[in-house]
């Protein structure tokens, strides 16, 4: 059976990471873009991040820049953002398509494992987000609108406080 822990991604500075590095650790994946109505929900992953991560949580945060072209700065660009603009400490993830031909094979993954409205896989938007328990496996798909103080109340159950 197949776990997020089997994949291997590029990190925003180049490297190679396999995502076994947070085996048994429950994962938030989001798909992020710097210039979306959405982008100030920087602001809660972060404060997710600094909340639940002594209890095991890790919010990977990939760029995306398929949805209106939202993220178009290279890697730089948008580690400068994050740090100047939001004090983004979770890690971030070399520039990825979530849909389409190209779609990373971890999005292709997560899509097939928590479908989106009406069944469908499409990521209909930027930060959209992917919970995976410790076990590796998806739990749930977050809406693009659903801000990340919603899903405190599931890691409350799923971690414990």
């Amino acid at each position: 059976m197949t776990t997020v822990y089997d994949f291997s991604v590029k990190d925003i500075d180049g490297g190679l990471r396999a995502l076994s590095e947070w085996k048994g650790r429950p994962l938030l994946i989001v798909n992020v873009a710097s210039q979306c109505g959405f982008t100030p929900q920087y602001e809660g992953l972060e404060a997710l991040y600094q909340d639940w991560r002594e209890r095991g949580l890790m919010v990977l945060g990939f760029p995306c820049n398929q949805f209106g072209h939202q993220e178009p700065g290279d890697a730089e660009e948008i580690k400068l953002f994050c740090r100047t603009e939001y004090e983004i400490s979770f890690p971030l993830f070399a520039k990825i398509d979530v849909n389409g031909p190209h779609a990373d094979p971890l999005y292709q993954w997560l899509k097939s494992q928590a479908k989106g409205i009406f069944g469908t896989e499409k990521v209909k938007w930027n930060f959209t987000k992917f919970l995976v328990g410790a076990d590796g496996q998806v739990i749930r798909r977050y809406a693009p609108g659903d801000k990340p103080e919603k899903i405190a109340a599931q890691l409350a159950g799923l971690l414990g406080r």
